[in-house]
């Protein structure tokens, strides 16, 4: 995994990732989220998510309101904002 963007989920809207670290990753086209271990010296759970999109991820960050926003590296990228489904 070559990792972009990283960050510190630490937001209200997916309460589940609460403390999880998110990595964009431009090669495997996803974003890992990663959970530590209570004393932070090794990964509990790793989960590649959106990986759907097929688009190589340059940059995740988290919205003032828990959102997370994904910033693609393709020939058109975008800028995308992703919150709960509904």
């Amino acid at each position: 995994m070559l990792p972009s963007g990283i960050t510190l989920y630490s937001g209200e809207l997916f309460s589940q990732w609460q403390g999880d670290i998110l990595i964009g990753a431009l090669v495997n086209k996803e974003v890992r989220r990663v959970r530590l271990s209570n004393d932070g010296s090794e990964a509990d759970d790793v989960e590649g998510l959106f990986g759907e999109l097929d688009e190589r991820i340059r940059d995740v960050r988290v919205g003032l309101e828990g959102e997370v926003y994904l910033l693609t590296d393709s020939a058109e990228g975008r800028l995308l904002r992703v919150v709960p489904a509904e």
